[in-house]
């Protein structure tokens, strides 16, 4: 987890659930889901995390034509391996291949999209988060993750598509997190999670002609989730203290390079599709011991949220959704897809709703699913 206060919350739910594997049931092998005809979209990719040390990072597939869930499918395309490894951190589809960033493990493991065996593993030191542009992929990574204001700065590491070699590095900030292109340039969220109270507050930006860091722009304390959308806009999350200073949503305008607006939303995860974004939520406060969930909407035309709920079912009422963790929008039929990490010890479940808000199907996932790639029929 990007902030230790974090890591020690989780670390100390699994010492109370005694990380037993007998929590609940594996995920089930091919679960059957309405199918579905599509013109672009095939499938898509699911990745789970899995706890810490526990070597329990799981890639699943669902594919639209078979209405066919696979859980597990780097095992099955490679077998003879001891698995995906240790912490999922991101997954990507980019031209044929699937990136799958495992942090603790140190990789990037590069798949063949429709086979899922490896083509490469690209090693890299505590990779967080990846994103592509012109042929590259640009890759964040932790180089210090001690309690220590003075800690090793993280870095941006370039990676050539069609060598799949690491060309290029950058250092940025502290713990660096998600990251977006905009216009030519990279624009890196700073979080410096592990030297409470001392977090950073900037994006770094980067110049992609030269790989130079040309400036920081002031933000907000840990931050971490960054969306670009369609008019040069950068949706960046901060997580806040976890105590005093609440969590927020800033836009940032890449023109001016500033913060025109921001949101008092906690973002567990967010994606954007159109002219909407769509959020998911937790707050946790360490003061009350408790969590805040909210599903919430926002226009990006007129920078103001939507009065409800993007749930229209009753399925966002307290309880029926444990713990939300991530969210993707299908690009072509507009389906909502919500994670559900449940206890962060067990398999989770992943929802999938309508364009109209209601409750289509769901199934067991791995330990604490996070991360949605959609994989298109021309790919």
């Amino acid at each position: 987890m990007a902030c230790r206060k974090m890591c020690c919350f989780i670390m100390a739910m699994l010492v109370l659930s005694g990380c037993r594997k007998d929590l609940g049931p594996e995920p089930e092998e091919g679960q059957p889901v309405p199918a579905e005809t599509l013109n672009r979209v095939s499938g898509f990719f699911l990745l789970n995390e899995g706890n810490m040390n526990m070597n329990k990072a799981a890639l699943d597939y669902f594919d639209y034509g078979t209405g066919t869930y696979h859980s597990d499918v780097f095992s099955k395309g490679n077998p003879g391996s001891s698995g995906l490894g240790d912490v999922g951190n991101d997954v990507a589809v980019y031209g044929s291949k699937v990136y799958v960033v495992v942090n603790v493990s140190n990789k990037i493991e590069v798949l063949d999209a429709r086979t899922y065996k490896r083509l490469r593993q690209i090693n890299l030191d505590n990779c967080r988060y990846i994103t592509f542009s012109g042929g590259k992929a640009y890759v964040t990574a932790y180089l210090g993750v001690v309690g220590d204001p003075d800690a090793p700065q993280g870095s941006v590491s370039e990676i050539d598509t069609a060598s799949l070699s690491i060309t290029r590095r950058v250092t940025v900030g502290r713990q660096p997190e998600e990251l977006a292109v905009v216009g030519g340039r990279l624009f890196v969220a700073n979080s410096g999670g592990y030297s409470a109270p001392n977090y950073e507050r900037t994006l770094s930006v980067i110049d992609l002609g030269t790989f130079r860091e040309t400036k920081r722009i002031d933000v907000g304390i840990n931050l971490h989730r960054v969306r670009a959308d369609a008019y040069g806009d950068l949706y960046v999350s901060s997580r806040g203290d976890y105590y005093d200073i609440p969590p927020k949503l800033y836009v940032i305008d890449t023109g001016a390079d500033r913060v025109k607006t921001s949101f008092d939303l906690a973002i567990s995860d967010l994606d954007i599709s159109a002219d909407t974004a769509y959020i998911c939520g937790t707050a946790f406060n360490y003061q009350t011991g408790k969590n805040v969930i909210s599903y919430t909407m926002l226009d990006l035309r007129t920078e103001r949220p939507l009065q409800r709920s993007f749930i229209t079912d009753g399925m966002d009422q307290p309880g029926r959704i444990t713990m939300p963790y991530g969210i993707a929008v299908n690009p072509e039929n507009k389906d909502i897809l919500l994670t559900d990490a449940k206890d962060y010890v067990s398999p989770g479940t992943l929802h999938c709703f309508g364009s109209n808000g209601k409750l289509k199907w769901s199934v067991t996932t791995g330990d604490i699913p996070a991360h949605i790639a959609f994989l298109k029929k021309t790919q």
